[in-house]
Formats: C-alpha cells, structure tokens, sequence
C-alpha cells in the first residue's frame, strides 16, 4: 500500500500559511469524496430495490402461473399437459424467490448499510470538526486583534492580564480543534479506502451464496425436467412452422384466383345458381322503415335455421329469429331503385321483409332457399333429395315440347284419362294438320299478367269512389240478363295462374303453349305465390269475384264470348285449365285473351263441358 499524504500535527499551533494550503486541498478531498459517497449510496440502494423488486416479481409470477389454470379459455383443448408445467415452474419460481429474499437481506447489511455508516459518521464528523475549527480560529483572530490594540504609554496591568488570558484560552482552544481536525483528516484517507471495498465484499459474497444454492437447487432431476420441457418447445415450433407453411401454400393458392371473384357481380351473365338448397347463409340488406316515408338499410348476417330465418348482427354471440318461414311465400321486387331485392310474405298475404342481396346470384338462391323452406321439405328424411325432385319436376313442367302429340303424352298419365281429355276439348285437331309455330299462337315478348288483382297504390289512384277498374277491361255496371232460375249454378274456388294475349283461338295447341309460358315464366322470376277467387259458373255467363270482397267483380263474360277452353295435369297432380275469350278493343279489332287457372276437383271439368254445350 503507497503512503498516504498526512497533515503534520506539529504545525497545527504555528498556524502558517503553508499548513493553511495543505488543509486546503485535504478538505478540497474530503468534498469530492463526499459527493462521490452519496452518488456510490444511491446506486447501491437502487441494486438493493431491484433485488427487492426481484422478490415481489418472482412472487407475483409464481402465483400467475397458478393462475393459468383458472383461466376460462375458450380454446382451451390440449393445455393439460401446459398446465402441469407451469405447476412445476411455480415451484421451482417459489424457490427461487426464497433465494432472491435471502439474497436481498444479505445486501442490505453487507453493502448498504457500511456505506451508510461511512457517510454519517467519518464523512459528518470531519463536517463538523471543520466547522468548530473555523470558528476557533476566528476567535483566536480577534482575541490577537484585541490584544495588539494594547496602549504603550498607559500600561494598565489588570486589563493587559486580561487580554493576555483571553489570547491564550483563544490560541488553546484553536490549537486542540486543529489537532481534532488534523487527525479526522488523516484518518480519513485511510477509512475511506475502507468504505469502498467493504460493501463490494458483502456484495460478492451475497452472489456468491446465491449463486451456490441455486446450483445446488437445479441438481440432476430439474436438468431433466428442463430438457422435457425443452423437447416439446421444440416439437410446438416445429408443428407452428408446418402449419405456417401450410398456411402460406394455401394462402397462395387462395389469392392466385382470378381478380373478378372480388367483384360483389362477376358471374351476372351466366351465373351457377344452386336451386335445390334447404338452407342458406350470408350477409344481406335489410329495409328499415325509420318515418313514414323514410327508410334505412342495414347491412346483416342471416342465415336459416330449419323453417326459421335468422338474423345475427357483427359481433353478436347468437342470432335471432327475424322471420317463420313456413308457408311463406318469396319473390323479387323493386325497391327504390336497388337491384337484387326479393321480399318475404306471411302466409296470410301481409308483407314481410324486403332484403337486397349483393348478387344476381345470391338473389335467386335466397329466393329458391327461402321457397323450399316453406314447402317445408327441411322435415323431411331426406330433404336435399326431395328438393332435387321438385326442382327437376319444375323443369320438366316448362321444357318446350314441338308436337302436340308428345304434349298431350307428357300432360296426361293414363290412355284412360287422355281419351277423356280429348273428348272434352272443345277443338279437336286432326291427326294431319300441321303443329303450329311458338310465334304462330303467341307474338313473342308478350307480357303476362300475374295477378288479376289491382295493386293497392294502383286501386286507390284509378278509384276515388266506389268504382274500380279491372286490368282485363271489365266494370261493375255491366249488365247481363241472367234468369233466375238458372240451369246450372256453381261456385269454385280457384287460384289465378296468369293471362296473356294469343293471336288465335281455333287450336288447343295456343292454350298449351299458353300454359308452358306462364309456368316457365312463374319459375324463372320465382313467382310462386297465387291470387285465390271464387269462379261462378252459370248458364249464362262466368263470373270471378274476390273473396274478401264478394260483391267486387273482377271478370265476368257471357257465353258468347267463350271461344275455348281445355285442361292439363301439371306434375303435381294440379289440374290446370285455361279459357279462351274474344276481347274487342277501343278501335273494334277483335284479339283473344287467354285466361289460366288451378283446380283439383274434376267435377269443374264437367261443369266447363256441360256450360260450352
């Protein structure tokens, strides 16, 4: 060890200016190392509250780990062998706690608190001893001062004595503070080399402890217990990494696809429509009324859940029933000004829902989904089968047929009931004649009307009275002389298929291919549901009325004006039979309306035979 600088105690009562410069830069040390002291302090008691953030932290993680296991985890499937680990580390994590607690209390009585010691007891007494040594001096200065200003020629010995004890107590006093002072100094060259190395000792040695007993806590067991763990970190990584290649392969296939699937309308021209669905699912518009003129659209998740269809907002848990789909009837409308909406009607004919799908597509399957629903063919055995029958049913209903033959053949089941078909038309073709064209019987383009009703918005414009007027041309005020006593009287409920114009009225051929269009007509537009009236045929005349109106007449027509009728099976059984009347315009030119309804009793046949004979 170098010898350390020292203040000389001999010069302490001389007082010389040398002496005063070498106490200068002694105390000019004890300042910076003062300083140095409370900088080495707070460093050393921020490793002692780390060390005591250490053993909070280990605690809360220990119980964090138990925790785990409480955790209601929504895919929690396979962590069984995760929670008996993290058990394990919870042991091991409290262990290690124990250690971090013991190794906490060993640095806070080996390191902080000698430094602790050194800066209030060495650093403060040389603080002081230098204040009392200032203040020894000073009074030593003034005692000299007092005693220089001694008078030469009036000596007076009492207070010459006085001055002179007063110096000497003052110079005695200043001496011992210097000596006190002096040696603090000294010593403290010595203590602080000391002060330095002692809290580093207990520092070592409390890591070192910590250190010996956590080896010889991790012995044989908990190495092997590490490399389990470590084993199935592994093989977890090595499953993540051939899924995320899957994923990548996939991901790169799913985006390799042509850019117009994005497009809400990329298949309008030719889409593959899928008409035999029982259920469906899929994000649609639906109306809101907000006023009584102003609406809003909200765009829905909706699906169909047996003869239900539901509806479950973003975000939702669950989904609620927007709609009984049982019985209901589905067709597209327009709705102010959008494309692709269909509306959903309760069976009792009040309007339901109007949605707007994204697609052409969508449209038509929402629309044959929500139609086989309500047929309720999901309560079926085997539902996708039967909506597969009465989808090709529906087809084979409206395929063209070119011979009158071939669709009398497909129209009736037995030779039984296709002689007694041909026996009750009224026109019956020879075997010669020639079959006539599509466009011969029926111009091309002609519209058809689907209901003989009057929409409501439409009836109160064209009837602001009592009157009304019929879409065929027919008013209330027309009269026929009808006896009484009619021959034949009977009333039948029917259901009003469609009516459209046809150029002749001399061939049964018109009213088949009548039929073909209508059907085809209501299958493509997804027309399905049907206006029921009472049809009342007389011996003077055929009258329809409203059944909830019985006294609104919608059509009625003399015999004179009857120029045909025949009758067909539709697939289902279903008796189909269409009238042909004379109609005279405005201008006098004659043209032929042709009418087509839906009846299952064969007693109207008879009637229809009896009333054109």
């Amino acid at each position: 060890m170098p010898a350390v600088d020292k203040l000389l105690l001999e010069e302490a009562l001389q007082d010389s200016p040398q002496t005063r410069s070498l106490l200068s830069v002694f105390e000019e040390d004890a300042g910076t190392l003062t300083d140095y002291t409370n900088q080495l302090l707070q460093a050393m008691q921020r490793v002692y509250g780390a060390q005591n953030e250490m053993c909070l932290a280990t605690q809360q993680l220990s119980k964090q780990l138990l925790a785990y296991e409480k955790q209601n985890f929504a895919l929690g499937k396979g962590d069984e062998e995760v929670i008996s680990t993290l058990h394990c580390f919870s042991k091991v994590v409290d262990e290690l706690n124990v250690l971090h607690t013991e190794l906490a209390k060993q640095l806070a009585d080996t390191m902080v608190l000698p430094i602790i010691q050194f800066r209030e007891k060495d650093l403060t007494e040389v603080s002081t001893l230098k204040d009392l040594f200032g203040l020894a001096s000073n009074e030593h200065d003034l005692s000299m001062a007092k005693y220089s200003r001694l008078p030469k020629k009036k000596e007076n010995e009492k207070a010459k004595t006085e001055v002179v004890k007063e110096v000497a107590a003052a110079r005695r006093k200043q001496h011992l503070s210097s000596l006190q002072y002096y040696c603090a100094l000294n010593a403290l060259q010595y203590r602080k080399r000391v002060a330095m190395m002692e809290p580093m000792i207990g520092f070592a040695h409390g890591q070192i402890n910590f250190f010996k007993k956590g080896a010889e806590m991790f012995s044989q067991s908990m190495n092997n217990f590490l490399s389990s763990v470590a084993n199935m970190v592994q093989s977890i990584q090595g499953e993540l990494e051939a899924e995320a290649e899957k994923m990548r392969v996939s991901q790169q296939e799913l985006l390799s696809v042509d850019e117009s699937i994005y497009a809400p309308d990329f298949d309008v021209a030719a889409p593959q429509i899928n008409r035999n669905l029982i259920q469906k699912a899929g994000y649609l518009n639906l109306r809101n009324k907000t006023g009584l003129v102003t609406t809003t659209w909200e765009r829905l998740y909706f699906f169909t859940q047996g003869g239900n269809l539901m509806c479950q907002p973003r975000g939702a848990v669950a989904g609620g029933l927007i709609q009984d789909l049982d019985n209901c009837s589905v067709m597209a409308v327009d709705c102010e000004d959008r494309r692709y909406c269909f509306q959903i009607t309760t069976p009792n004919g009040k309007s339901g829902i109007i949605l707007q799908a994204e697609s052409r597509k969508e449209n038509e399957e929402w629309i044959c989904a929500i139609n086989n629903i309500s047929r309720q063919i999901y309560l079926t055995d085997n539902p996708e089968a039967v909506a597969i029958k009465l989808n090709q049913t529906a087809l084979q209903a409206v395929t063209p047929i070119t011979s009158f033959g071939k669709k009398h053949e497909s129209s009736c089941p037995s030779q039984n009931l296709r002689d007694s078909e041909m026996e009750n038309d009224r026109i019956v073709p020879t075997a010669e004649l020639r079959v006539p064209e599509a466009d011969e019987l029926i111009a091309p383009g002609t519209p058809i009307q689907f209901d003989i009703v009057l929409p409501a918005t439409e009836f109160l414009e064209q009837n602001r009275g009592n009157r009304r007027i019929n879409p065929f041309g027919e008013t209330e005020d027309e009269t026929f002389p009808e006896a009484e006593d009619s021959l034949l009287q009977q009333m039948f409920i029917v259901r009003f298929l469609g009516s459209m114009a046809v150029k002749t009225d001399t061939t049964t051929e018109v009213i088949y291919e009548a039929m073909r269009q209508v059907l085809a007509a209501r299958a493509i537009h997804n027309i399905f549901r049907m206006t029921e009236s009472h049809l009342m045929v007389t011996s003077q005349a055929l009258s329809l009325n409203s059944p909830a109106s019985p006294s609104s007449l919608l059509i009625k027509r003399t015999r004179g004006w009857l120029a045909s009728w025949s009758a067909r099976l539709n697939p289902q059984g279903e008796r189909l039979s269409a009238h042909t009347f004379l109609k005279a315009t405005q201008k006098a030119k004659r043209y032929v309306m042709l009418l087509i309804w839906e009846k299952k009793s064969l007693r109207f046949r008879r009637i229809q035979k009896h009333w054109l004979s």
